[in-house]
């Protein structure tokens, strides 16, 4: 990996010219306003333009990370060496005549945008996702779920290019979903998620919108509002990680300006001027203490990016 001083940023420019920018601050790019510089900072706004910028990329040797919406990202206060791609590619498009109807999303488009568009057009399948803050993208990598539903039980295929710079079709089982996981975050396989096409189903919109609202005011009820990343923990097999957090005794924690949620143990808040850091040592104290207590060893659903 190059050190910062050491990119080759003539070649970078000479690729990317003015859409390129360097010493960019990530934290207004992540869920939780959290996370240092980027060296070199490129953004995206199509499949086709992804997929450009990752060949271009690779063909120079420099590292690079691919940045959705942010959500289920903590990015250290180093803040991240190489260049990051800001996925705004969020192109949508619906085939209503198909059996099944389909709807097929770039990786950067708003998981939960695609729910409730799809909503509106009478067609079911994705009301669990409504209220997911994460990518497609990101979704299909982390195999993102909620409310008994979840990218694996309707995924058709996701779009992949590879590091060889071939383009492929992925089928969910080829993709190999397992809870909140794929192959592509299991294995070391350098590949890029380009899009998606999702299975739907017709139903009339009304009974779609009130399972939709419902999944809403559980979530109200449940999840706290303000800065965070989501979901924190895996839950371990047969509990939760938030009642673990919450047994415990650690609801309310605080490290600086990062809490542990007292609505819900498994999000951890950012009150306005928390760092990585500050998360990172309430991640060290639920991991440790739960583990003391329990037994249970609490394996993140998160990603941490940068260096730790």
């Amino acid at each position: 990996m190059f050190p910062a001083a050491t990119l080759p940023l003539e070649s970078l420019h000479s690729v990317f010219g003015e859409t390129m920018q360097t010493d960019v601050s990530l934290a207004r790019h992540t869920a939780a306003r959290v996370g240092g510089p980027a060296d070199a900072v490129v953004t995206v706004n199509s499949v086709d333009e992804l997929a450009w910028a990752a060949t271009e990329l690779r063909a120079l040797e420099v590292p690079f990370l691919i940045l959705g919406g942010g959500s289920n990202v903590l990015i250290s206060d180093a803040g991240v060496r190489g260049v990051v791609v800001l996925n705004r590619a969020r192109q949508i498009s619906f085939d209503d005549e198909g059996a099944p109807p389909t709807v097929w999303a770039a990786s950067g488009a708003n998981l939960g945008k695609v729910a409730r568009r799809a909503a509106s057009r009478g067609l079911s399948g994705l009301e669990w996702a409504a209220g997911i803050p994460g990518t497609v993208g990101g979704a299909v990598f982390g195999n993102a779920g909620a409310h008994g539903g979840d990218v694996a039980g309707c995924l058709i295929m996701a779009e992949i290019l590879h590091q060889d710079g071939k383009w492929s079709q992925w089928s969910a089982e080829e993709m190999g979903f397992a809870y909140r996981s794929s192959r592509l975050k299991r294995e070391p396989i350098t590949a890029t998620i380009l899009s998606a096409r999702f299975a739907l189903a017709h139903r009339p919109s009304d009974e779609i919108q009130k399972k939709m609202d419902a999944y809403a005011a559980f979530r109200r009820r449940t999840q706290p509002p303000g800065a965070s990343m989501g979901s924190m923990f895996e839950n371990p097999p047969g509990d939760f990680a938030g009642r673990l957090i919450e047994e415990a005794g650690l609801k309310g924690a605080r490290v600086g300006d990062a809490e542990i949620s007292p609505m819900h143990a498994n999000f951890f808040i950012n009150h306005g001027d928390a760092t990585a850091e500050d998360v990172f040592a309430l991640i060290e104290l639920a991991r440790k203490t739960v583990a003391e207590k329990f037994g249970v060893e609490l394996e993140l659903e998160i990603e941490l990016v940068g260096e730790w």
